[in-house]
């Protein structure tokens, strides 16, 4: 990113804005980060409310593609969790199986709210 680091560009991929958030280990420079996300939410017509709602569960989400470790560590930083398996602290690692179970789940509530 060019400029001052702590304000992200209109235009980033999500590489761009959850990646740097993966590798953070320090709680002031988490909620440090977590502002500059919430900010760059907001500039699109966002409340904060809605903002903190949707980078909390962005970086859940994210934090679900790195191993069990740097998960927790995102969930505990970013005070969020996975918005489909939950907290990693309070329901453990997500093995394929339960991965593939809560999908059919997901896939099935969806499907049942189609008019």
């Amino acid at each position: 990113m060019k400029g001052d680091p702590m304000t992200l560009p209109d235009r980033i991929t999500l590489g761009e804005k959850y990646d740097p958030a993966m590798k953070i280990t320090d709680e002031q420079e988490a909620a440090t980060y977590f502002e500059a996300c919430v900010e760059h939410t907001m500039r699109f017509d966002r409340t904060r409310a809605e903002a903190e709602t949707i980078e909390r569960s962005n970086l859940g989400y994210y934090a679900g593609y790195y191993d069990d470790e740097t998960r927790a560590r995102v969930e505990r930083l970013f005070r969020c969790q996975h918005p489909v398996f939950g907290p990693i602290a309070a329901t453990g690692p997500v093995d394929p199986l339960r991965a593939l179970g809560l999908g059919f789940l997901r896939g099935a509530a969806a499907r049942d709210r189609r008019p």
